[in-house]
């Protein structure tokens, strides 16, 4: 198959899967969701994005109706199904099928969603420098589950796509939080500084394994909210996502930033791409 998309049971080219019009997604975005890459149909961190997962299912009272390994086979048997090398690997669950009501029934069984596509490789080497934007925050306080309420998300998106950069980096008065889709650290003075996991932002899988390159390559990481003041100074600029290693900001609003550790750069973010390379059999 080209592409494939898995609703409650039933499978088939996206156009030939249909979804019952009183899933609560519909009237109130009622869901969570999780997504990451695949190599050679091997699915990238499948279990530490299950576990994200199964968590914004738990904080928001939503049932997934399997178990989590049940969950890992099927989403690695519908991924071998779809051609290509490298694929991009997304599900959700919304809480259920019920007549539009702002209240639930706590045993109501979800639906699950699958979604997989094929998309661009992996480059074997670290990409050059982005531009970026900042914008303030305005989610709301609950950025720690992935929610498929992303209507904020995607109008910061959009902002940097109409403003031609990569990214918006988002902050909530002075503090920087994290990006319209990834999440941003900074190096200083040969440390690693990253916002901590709080109801602030998303507990980014990739931001997880680059902190773990830090380590791994001996450098030091602090986890603590930083400022724009601090982002504008920093020695390099780092986004990250699970299809994102280590992106390196060279231009943010227009000031030239960054570009003073590409040493520390290259180590950290080699170390995390070739983790990657070796997990799908590419090196």
């Amino acid at each position: 198959m080209k592409e494939l998309a898995y609703y409650d049971g039933q499978y088939g080219d996206p156009s030939e899967v249909f979804i019952p019009f009183n899933d609560r997604s519909h009237f109130f975005g009622d869901g969570v969701y999780d997504a990451t890459i695949a190599g050679n149909h091997v699915v990238y961190l499948l279990e530490e994005h299950l576990d994200r997962f199964y968590s914004s299912a738990n904080e928001l009272k939503i049932n997934i109706p399997m178990p989590k390994d049940q969950l890992a086979d099927l989403i690695r048997t519908l991924t071998a199904k779809v051609e290509g090398k490298t694929h991009f690997v997304y599900w959700q669950v919304t809480r259920g099928v019920a007549s539009r009501n702002h209240a639930f029934d706590p045993a109501m069984p979800g639906k699950l969603w699958i979604y997989v596509r094929p998309q661009s490789d992996i480059e074997h080497s670290l990409p050059e420098p982005v531009s970026a934007i900042t914008k303030p925050d305005t989610r709301f306080e609950h950025c720690n589950i992935k929610t498929i309420n992303l209507l904020p998300s995607v109008m910061a998106y959009q902002d940097a796509k109409e403003a031609g950069v990569f990214e918006t980096i988002l902050h909530r008065g002075d503090i920087v939080t994290e990006c319209a889709h990834s999440n941003v650290s900074i190096l200083k003075d040969g440390v690693f500084y990253s916002h901590p996991n709080d109801q602030f932002i998303l507990r980014g899988i990739g931001k997880t394994h680059l902190i773990q390159a830090c380590y791994r390559c001996g450098v030091p990481v602090i986890e603590r909210p930083f400022t724009l003041e601090e982002l504008f100074n920093a020695d390099e600029i780092i986004i990250t996502a699970s299809s994102t290693f280590c992106q390196s900001v060279s231009l943010i609003d227009g000031v030239t930033v960054g570009g003073k550790d590409p040493k520390t750069l290259n180590v950290i973010g080699s170390e995390a791409l070739q983790e990657y390379l070796k997990t799908i059999g590419d090196v």
